[in-house]
């Protein structure tokens, strides 16, 4: 057992302090909405749906468009419209509603407290490959550092993201702690970077034998009280 003093936790975002799914439905939803008022020509043709997964389809296209999620969207706003007779300069706003949706998040209940409880004796980050504006969602406030991917250059599980935020607050990665629901890139690539790593496993999944996290926890509540072990 890793016997190193923690000083430092980093966090994911999207499932690990929110729901994601639910918001980036409403955000669809709304950017649809929008279209239909501003480029009728696109939602006659298209669904969310359609949409969707017009973008995943993009996404194979370019490396940088699994580090930018932001520029994978506009670039497939940018085309659609194009192709459906509508301004492609139309992506521009349409980003922002689809932003401004995008960061309409409900913490879970657990989340605040814990940060608070957390704060006065851990340094504590966000590394995430999203695009959430911290600042928007009114969590900034609770951390020392946060860094995106699409900032950044790198996503995770590439180390460098890792490292990068550990050198942000001035702490090694044996010294530091990432949280996160993904098992591939939070958990392994965590570890795999030197970092402990607690998955969050809010939704009763079941752990992969292949997978060893440092501890699993259902909740903030639950890793706070792991820490203070």
């Amino acid at each position: 057992m890793n016997k190193t003093p923690i000083h430092a936790v980093l966090f994911d975002l999207d499932d690990t302090l929110w729901a994601v799914e639910p918001v980036l439905r409403q955000a669809e939803t709304r950017l649809y909405d929008w279209l239909g008022r501003h480029a009728p020509g696109v939602v006659r043709r298209e669904t969310i749906d359609s949409l969707r997964a017009r973008r995943q389809t993009l996404a194979q296209t370019d490396p940088t468009y699994k580090i930018n999620l932001w520029a994978l969207r506009h670039a497939a706003l940018t085309a659609v419209l194009a192709e459906h007779g509508e301004d492609p300069a139309l992506a521009d706003p349409a980003m922002e509603v689809f932003t401004i949706g995008r960061n309409a998040v409900t913490p879970f209940d657990d989340v605040v407290p814990a940060l608070l409880q957390l704060k006065p004796r851990l340094k504590l980050g966000t590394v995430s490959n999203g695009f959430a504006d911290l600042g928007r969602i009114g969590l900034a406030e609770h951390f020392e550092i946060s860094i995106a991917a699409h900032q950044f250059g790198a996503a995770k599980p590439d180390p460098a993201i890792f490292h990068a935020a550990c050198a942000a607050l001035n702490v090694l990665p044996e010294q530091t702690v990432y949280v996160g629901d993904d098992l591939m890139l939070d958990v392994l690539g965590a570890q795999q970077a030197g970092l402990r790593a607690v998955w969050m496993n809010r939704f009763k999944r079941e752990l992969p034998d292949h997978v060893r996290p440092d501890a699993v926890c259902a909740d903030l509540s639950e890793l706070a009280n792991w820490l203070a072990a």
